[in-house]
């Protein structure tokens, strides 16, 4: 009995695989699109909800006559932060997954959508923790240019943002990457690019038995079951994470107050960083880049052997916690000294 899921065959990166001139319509962009719009949504029904009119707990009032949110100034805010966003995604991908010295020789490829011989496709290789940085300068530099609290529209943005990013992964597991570690979990998924293990192997035997798959012909190399990580983190760090910030932020109104400008931003950082950096361990890093710290010299990427294996983005995400309870508490003593 098969305990392990085939991944669907159907699903291809394009949409319509196969039909000349729609080849450029793919699910990942088309992801994009849902993600900057529910969090657009979300955005705007915070505006209207007054987050931005509601007076600060440390007594500061509201941003006053400036501070009428236009349809025009949400626009403003999102284009400055998703042009930002693609850009430092794009640029941190390069710098820190990809070959640099390539780029180095030849710039123009970090933003050049096509493969050899004009293959569309997209801007391979994004980074989150690239993305978040690129997304966060240019939210700041438009709060400074219109003289807004920057703090209290990030505010806002985080609270939006995760409502989105669940698309984002979801965009990943329908072009069939980014899958997770070797697992005999009944919810395990066979994704067909991943690397394939000899049958001959005792542990590799050991995982095939238990998903109930067949011996390849002579021991041969097969396929094995993946953690669906990006479905982990479509779930855990964005409904899940947006559910939870959402809730806060009711919790507050309810109450008529809200916490310090910051906070939620804070909340944001730190949330998606510690769930994010838990979902690691079931995530397979980069094979070119492994582990960056590693609790022996051969540690495996394709399974969880200890706890003490940690990769790129898990060093990024301790960042983010740090960063997170840095801020929170410089914000609470300045509240407090008030």
């Amino acid at each position: 009995m098969l305990l392990a899921i085939q991944y669907p065959s159907w699903i291809h990166p394009e949409i319509f695989p196969g039909v000349p001139f729609l080849q450029l319509l793919r699910w990942y962009g088309l992801m994009y699109l849902f993600a900057f719009g529910t969090a657009f949504f979300v955005f705007k029904k915070l505006a209207r909800s007054g987050f931005f009119d509601s007076p600060l707990a440390a007594g500061q009032g509201t941003e006053g006559a400036a501070g009428a949110v236009t349809e025009d100034d949400i626009v403003s805010f999102f284009t400055w932060g998703i042009v930002c966003l693609l850009i430092g995604a794009r640029v941190f991908s390069v710098l820190v997954y990809d070959s640099w010295l390539t780029h180095l020789k030849k710039p123009w490829l970090i933003f050049w959508p096509f493969a050899e011989g004009c293959r569309f496709t997209g801007l391979a290789g994004m980074s989150y923790h690239g993305g978040f940085a690129g997304g966060l300068i240019g939210l700041i530099l438009w709060s400074v240019k219109k003289k807004r609290s920057a703090l209290r529209w990030i505010d806002a943005m985080a609270i939006s943002a995760p409502a989105g990013y669940t698309w984002g992964r979801l965009g990943n597991f329908l072009n069939g990457e980014l899958w997770g570690r070797v697992t005999a979990v009944p919810w395990g998924v066979l994704f067909p690019n991943a690397k394939r293990f000899s049958y001959s192997i005792p542990w590799v035997k050991e995982i095939a038995d238990k998903a109930g798959l067949a011996a390849p012909p002579d021991g041969g190399l097969m396929h094995l079951p993946r953690h669906p990580s990006q479905l982990y983190e479509a779930f855990f760090e964005g409904a899940a994470l947006f559910l939870v910030l959402w809730c806060l932020w009711k919790f507050f109104r309810a109450r008529g107050k809200r916490p310090f400008d910051g906070f939620f931003a804070c909340a944001y950082t730190a949330g998606y960083g510690i769930v994010r950096f838990v979902i690691e361990y079931f995530r397979e890093p980069d094979l070119e880049i492994g582990y960056r710290i590693a609790n022996s010299a051969n540690a495996p990427t394709h399974l969880n052997v200890s706890l003490l294996n940690i990769s790129t983005g898990q060093i990024l995400c301790a960042l983010m916690i740090l960063a997170a309870a840095i801020t929170l508490a410089v914000c609470t003593v300045r509240r407090r000294r008030r």
